[in-house]
């Protein structure tokens, strides 16, 4: 059989034992370790496997995941996302829809310190659901904001997923945290903007307006003092020049921030501040953001003493569980993707697509439109990793009219984009699962109906970000 027949035969093979329910890692690693075998010999994939397990896991820059999973482990322990969501509520509980549109504002927040989410999804499940429905909102469209408000953990900086798809095409992980931002900012307000249509078209989903509640902790007087001190500083040093436009804005954001804030919540806004602020202003990289934000959290929890000795002891097991779970579907991919380079199934496709006279973008919509398919039966990381050897080499080989550093930034926030369509899309949508195992009584057909609509704003962002790619390189080309 010839590499290529092999190789399909392999991504035959895999699926069926992804379906038959083994280990994605496993499925990928043990195709991928026959398939070598087949295509070289046993003893040059044990030779392989010898040097290439250790050099993968020795490298510094996979530190970086554990770090972002502990940061958010610890900031969901510590009552933050309770926090976020109880001053979203209080600024935009008034209005029609206003409850979940504050579901969507946490989440959003909540995304800059979790990069997952799976755990952004079952932390919002229990912190808003029961307000959702407490103030009668119909449970697909209390469901259905969760399961997409969790998508935003992914989406916003840091992000997990962006992580590995960075670490598997050798991208700098900041300027893919950079061009992920406003796609990420985009979502959250198409998010808000369905909403208000939802219930504007149909206002039995959701009460006219929810009771203001008051914030978790009085807002003390220094907070705005300080916000107010804040502006002013920026002002001045702007008026003599010390500061440029951006930096000034940028300071008086945080002293809008400041101003409106519950005081429960700011240090965590703080912590996303610094972590994102400063691996895009390169004062320090992803790797040492990600440690300085574990630690920050931690001593956040501590501080506002929300953190007990066990639930340390719990974000250290869930970041071990998960890292691990990461770590191996990495291995698996890396095998995987030996095998294929030895079939030259990569190369051959890269070939086969660029003679067919089919336009880049024709060819970046057919495999967009794969991955949304996909992504409704596979899991989001499974499917970059299995994906990403036959096409990163296919898009590289396109012309797009821009440079080609700056198309596998903008195709990883694509991919990032129809990751986060495979998690609520039916027939599977992981988050749906999520959410729906938390709230038993709502039937799934229910949280299904209630994320379609969302479901075509992101299309509707899809072809916003494909049409215009300064959208997601914006921020590249400015901060570089």
């Amino acid at each position: 059989m010839s590499g290529v027949g092999l190789a399909l035969l392999g991504f035959g093979v895999m699926l069926a034992l992804i379906a038959l329910r083994a280990p994605i890692g496993l499925a990928m690693l043990l195709v991928g370790a026959f398939g070598y075998s087949q295509l070289s010999s046993f003893t040059a994939f044990f030779a392989y496997m010898k040097t290439n397990s250790y050099h993968q896991f020795a490298n510094y820059t996979l530190s970086v995941i554990p770090l972002f999973i502990l940061m958010g482990a610890l900031a969901e322990r510590a009552g933050i996302a309770k926090a976020l969501f109880s001053t979203s509520e209080h600024l935009l509980g008034r209005f029609r829809g206003g409850l979940a549109m504050a579901v969507i504002g946490a989440c959003t927040a909540f995304g800059a310190i979790c990069g997952s989410s799976v755990a952004t999804t079952a932390t919002f499940g229990r912190a808003a659901l029961p307000e959702l429905r407490k103030y009668g909102y119909d449970v697909g469209l209390a469901t259905g904001t969760i399961a997409v408000g969790g998508t935003l953990g992914i989406l916003i900086p840091p992000s997990v997923i962006l992580v590995v798809y960075a670490i598997t095409t050798e991208q700098n992980i900041a300027k893919l945290f950079q061009a992920a931002l406003i796609p990420g900012l985009l979502a959250a307000f198409f998010y808000c903007v369905t909403i208000a249509i939802m219930v504007r078209r149909n206002p039995c989903l959701a009460p006219v307006a929810a009771p203001v509640p008051p914030v978790a902790s009085p807002k003390p007087r220094w907070a705005k003092i300080l916000a107010g001190l804040v502006v002013a500083a920026a002002a001045i040093q702007w008026g003599r020049g010390v500061l440029a436009w951006d930096d000034a804005l940028a300071v008086m954001a945080l002293g809008g921030v400041i101003a409106i804030v519950d005081v429960a919540v700011m240090p965590a806004i703080l912590v996303a501040i610094v972590v994102v602020g400063g691996i895009y202003g390169g004062i320090f990289t992803p790797t040492e953001g990600a440690a300085i934000g574990a630690i920050a959290m931690l001593l956040v929890g501590l501080g506002q003493r929300s953190l007990t000795w066990a639930d340390i002891v719990a974000a250290l097991r869930q970041t071990a569980e998960t890292s691990g779970m990461i770590f191996i579907i990495l291995l698996g991919a890396e095998v995987f993707g030996a095998f294929l380079a030895l079939s030259r199934l990569p190369t051959i496709a890269a070939e086969a697509v660029g003679g067919s006279g089919l336009s880049p973008y024709m060819v970046l919509i057919a495999m967009l439109a794969f991955y949304i398919l996909l992504g409704a039966v596979m899991d989001e990381l499974a499917m970059i990793l299995l994906t990403l050897p036959v096409f990163f080499p296919v898009i590289q080989g396109l012309d797009f009219g821009i440079p080609a550093d700056e198309v596998a930034i903008w195709f990883g926030v694509l991919v990032l984009i129809v990751v986060g369509i495979g998690l609520t899309a039916p027939p599977i949508g992981l988050n749906v699962f999520v959410i729906n195992s938390m709230a038993r009584d709502v039937p799934i057909t229910a949280t299904y109906r209630g994320v379609l609509p969302f479901i075509a704003a992101d299309i509707i962002r899809l072809v916003l970000v494909v049409a215009v790619p300064g959208i997601s390189l914006w921020l590249v080309r400015f901060f570089n």
